[in-house]
């Protein structure tokens, strides 16, 4: 009975749908950060300012308009800094020094004003309102620059919604109140919209650099899901993960969160309902492997997953069965991507993928992100690894062309080779939407990494 019943379910796997043995569209398998030039510290800067230059002068007037903004001000203080601040200011620049004021007023022929209200002037792109060290007459002078100019509705970056937009410190908001005149107190309004605009907005010379990040973390990962670094017997999967940090300090490429490597295989309690599935532990061979990733270089932040199968002696490639469950997850990142419509909203979107890949037969679960200066940006937000229902104010937020996305989630499917037992297949790759299509900005994995 017992052997009827495993034929039984073995041939039902072979029936999951797919369009799985097809090639899906953008793959693309790298070898070595080594092919990718980095540019040194020094290099960077002169790319990051005139970028800075480029997004202050001709995306911030649009996005005030849009926000219906006639001033914006950025209040911060030494190692206390706004969450917005450094994606404001010119490099080198690693603190907003003493009290550092950025004042953003938006003149009538739709232009930006862009001034600076701090002991220590910044120069271009910045115009200096007033420089010197007396604290009580910084605040003056950003009285007066704030009343010459009239503003009716003055953004400023508190949010009980969005981290991003609540840098504004209840102590600096009662100087700023204390200040200003008594009816300027119901001027004074959330800039919410306008920083997730700002934060979430990529621009052409932005897209042009990014393939180039996204690249250099994805070889990375190539590396080290090789012969090169794991050795079947001896090598951890924290051993990865650590070469994966060195390499990434060695090319001078930060990263936002640890590097984690883990292993499934035959035998692992990998269940459908399993919210995640794999462990940290010396690498064998027939292991699965998977690796989450993260960086940042010329501002701009990647988030990457990738898969790895470790061959068995007697083996020149993947089983089927893993090659029909990488499969699927292709299939439900086209499932996601497909969704991608202008001015849809997060909710919109996941719900949407929920249907298809379960009409699909597909066990999913999406939990898609905004990339950008940060890696876990603001924007619409695609489902969470523990609520596939609607989100609030992320999952109501609408998609714009020109904004950059994590594609996000994972699949659990049987694989006949392990005697029906479920792999998770967790895939993540970096991409952007141009108003039309999702592209994936250094193509994504449609075939395993081997480690031989």
């Amino acid at each position: 009975m017992k052997n009827n019943l495993t034929a039984l379910m073995l041939a039902a796997l072979m029936t999951i749908p797919n369009a799985f043995a097809a090639e899906f569209s953008q793959g693309r398998q790298l070898q070595s950060a080594d092919d990718f030039a980095v540019l040194t510290s020094r290099e960077r800067v002169g790319i990051e300012n005139r970028i800075l230059s480029e997004r202050l002068e001709q995306l911030l007037p649009n996005l005030m308009a849009e926000t219906k903004l006639d001033m914006w001000l950025v209040i911060n203080r030494e190692y206390s800094e706004d969450p917005v601040y450094f994606t404001l200011v010119p490099q080198p620049t690693f603190a907003a020094r003493r009290t550092t004021m950025l004042v953003f007023y938006r003149k009538a022929d739709g232009s930006v004003e862009r001034l600076s209200v701090n002991r220590y002037p910044f120069g271009a792109p910045y115009t200096s309102a007033w420089s010197g060290g007396d604290l009580t007459e910084q605040w003056q002078a950003l009285a007066q620059v704030i009343t010459e100019r009239k503003p009716q509705r003055i953004g400023i970056n508190v949010s009980a919604d969005w981290a991003v937009a609540d840098g504004l410190t209840k102590a600096m908001h009662q100087l700023l109140l204390d200040v200003l005149p008594k009816d300027y107190a119901s001027r004074l309004v959330s800039a919410e919209s306008l920083v997730v605009r700002w934060m979430e907005q990529r621009t052409a010379a932005e897209l042009e650099l990014y393939p180039q990040i996204v690249s250099l973390a994805r070889a990375v990962i190539a590396e080290a899901f090789s012969a090169k670094v794991i050795t079947p017997g001896v090598t951890t999967t924290d051993d990865v993960a650590w070469y994966i940090r060195q390499r990434f300090e060695a090319l001078g490429l930060p990263i936002w969160f640890m590097p984690d490597v883990n292993s499934q295989r035959p035998g692992d309690d990998c269940k459908a309902e399993s919210p995640f599935c794999g462990q940290n532990r010396v690498i064998h061979r027939g292991d699965v492997l998977h690796t989450d990733v993260g960086i940042c270089y010329l501002k701009l932040c990647t988030d990457t997953q990738e898969m790895a199968y470790v061959l068995k002696a007697n083996e020149q490639a993947a089983p089927a069965g893993l090659v029909k469950a990488l499969a699927t997850g292709n299939q439900w990142q086209d499932n996601l991507t497909q969704q991608f419509k202008t001015g849809r909203t997060g909710n919109e979107m996941l719900a949407a993928t929920i249907k298809e890949s379960k009409k699909q037969g597909i066990i999913s679960s999406t939990y898609t992100h905004p990339l950008g200066f940060v890696g876990h940006a603001p924007g619409p937000t695609i489902g969470m690894w523990d609520n596939q229902g609607p989100s609030s104010e992320g999952g109501n937020w609408p998609l714009y062309a020109n904004t950059a996305y994590a594609i996000e989630g994972n699949i659990k499917q049987q694989v006949a080779e392990w005697n029906g037992q479920y792999v998770q297949i967790k895939l993540e790759q970096s991409a952007y939407f141009d108003g039309k299509q999702l592209i994936y900005l250094a193509g994504r994995q449609t075939k395993w990494h081997l480690v031989r």
